[in-house]
């Protein structure tokens, strides 16, 4: 029988956390980043191991400022896809309800009836709660598009959008759009290709991480 082999690894989560952050702001170029958003950078190359993804990462003044007071007021968090509601620890935000409406019953059939995907669809359930809401966006591009069309045409205003929709078909196409968004609302988003539900809830952390409930609680 071989031998069972033994690994050489970081065992303490504590220390992994250290050494991880360390090294992350070691690495990566974030002297560009104003102070505020510094920790959210961090968070998120953390999330996916690529410090390069600094030079893509675009905010509106004050963004995470307004993400962080939304959040503290209790203001709900509306993500497109489950993964990333999954991914957005529940301890962080105990006042905000994390909403996912993609699985309502309703969604399939209103799709099909205004010809589009099933994410985009499901933004039309967001509605009620949107004013005043942090949204993440961490998969469909067709989600972001959707939603801004509606503020287009007047509907409800988030306090914040992160915008990390990701692939080929869209993506870049839909963070730009919201780069460029006339309406005035704050934003964070990955340009490009890249993104993903990790990082749009990695996003929502950081944010939540720096309330003074969690300092409190250690």
């Amino acid at each position: 029988m071989p031998d069972t082999p033994s690994y050489s690894y970081e065992h303490d989560p504590a220390a992994i956390y250290r050494q991880s952050f360390a090294t992350v702001r070691a690495e990566a170029d974030l002297g560009r980043l104003p102070e505020d958003m510094q920790d959210v950078a961090i968070r998120l190359i953390h999330a996916c191991g690529m410090t390069d993804i600094v030079q893509d990462l675009a905010f509106s003044p004050k963004a995470a400022s307004a993400g962080r007071a939304a959040l503290a007021s209790g203001a709900p968090v509306l993500t497109d896809v489950e993964m990333v509601s999954h991914g957005i620890i529940r301890r962080y935000v105990i006042t905000s309800d994390v909403i996912c409406t993609l699985n309502e019953p309703e969604v399939p059939s209103l799709a099909a009836s205004l010809g589009t995907t099933r994410s985009a669809a499901a933004v039309e359930f967001w509605k009620p709660s949107l004013e005043g809401a942090v949204v993440a966006i961490g998969n469909a591009p067709t989600a972001l598009f959707h939603l801004l069309e509606a503020i287009a045409k007047g509907g409800p205003k988030p306090a914040l959008i992160l915008g990390f929709p990701v692939g080929f078909v869209g993506a870049a196409e839909s963070k730009q759009a919201l780069a460029d968004n006339p309406f005035g609302v704050p934003y964070i988003v990955l340009h490009g290709r890249r993104g993903g539900s990790a990082l749009a809830a990695a996003a929502v952390n950081a944010l939540a991480a720096g309330l003074p409930e969690e300092k409190s609680r250690g």
